[in-house]
């Protein structure tokens, strides 16, 4: 069996797909123990340049951007500190700034590393076929049913079904009928086909699987997951330094 690096043909730096899960988790725990606006900031400062480094530099400076942005706004809106715009603000404030760096981290990620590369990484982890069935399927239905989408909205662009909040108010009926409704065939669908596809290729099987791709743990993971355990003992003591 001829065996290819996970590193070949790839753009920035690689990294092991059991450290971006690490990652991903360190992450979801800082943000919720965020204990001010500018430790979340370094949160995802760190997030963008982790991003940078793995080739996706446009995407990670335009998020980093927009967080700047928000932050600006939101300083603004709580100098108000009353009016109806302080009050609708705020009463979502702390859930986006809770969920925005995991889901920047997450879009990262997913953008970065192949499903062969996850399932490979859960494999050596011996995570339980419970967790790696249903997460293999998952990530192999959203492209597909996006790719669906895409057609549909071709096809009924030819109608003159346009798949926007103006087309939704001038034909509402006709835009669920067109667009909404065979979405929802195409995506059971979907799941069928995918579903079907991964019980003929012996995914069931107890038995270990093989495969092509070898990955392994090296120095740059090891780095950036110190990294991460540092920023998430910083928030914990934050307070205190603070």
């Amino acid at each position: 069996m001829i065996l290819r690096e996970y590193t070949r043909n790839s753009t920035g730096i690689q990294f092991d797909p059991r450290t971006k899960i690490i990652l991903l988790i360190l992450c979801v725990i800082s943000a919720t123990i965020a204990p001010s606006l500018l430790y979340e900031s370094v949160l995802v400062f760190a997030i963008a340049v982790f991003g940078c480094a793995s080739g996706k530099v446009l995407r990670s400076l335009l998020c980093a951007a927009f967080y700047g942005a928000f932050c600006i706004l939101t300083l603004f809106i709580m100098s108000l500190k009353k009016g109806v715009l302080y009050t609708v603000f705020t009463s979502w404030l702390g859930l986006f700034y809770a969920v925005y760096p995991c889901v920047f981290l997450a879009g990262i990620i997913l953008s970065t590393t192949k499903v062969s590369e996850f399932l490979t990484a859960m494999n050596k982890a011996h995570i339980p076929n419970k967790v790696v069935i249903p997460l293999a399927v998952m990530l192999r239905y959203i492209p597909t049913v996006r790719e669906d989408w895409g057609y549909i909205k071709d096809a009924m662009r030819l109608r003159d079904v346009t798949p926007s909040v103006l087309g939704f108010l001038k034909k509402p009926a006709m835009t669920v009928e067109c667009l909404y409704v065979p979405l929802l065939m195409t995506a059971s669908n979907a799941a069928d086909e995918l579903s079907a596809a991964a019980l003929t290729r012996g995914i069931e099987n107890p038995r270990p699987r093989t495969c092509l791709l070898r990955i392994y743990l090296r120095g740059r993971d090891w780095a950036v997951m110190v990294l991460a355990v540092c920023v998430l003992v910083l928030g914990f003591a934050w307070e205190r330094i603070v």
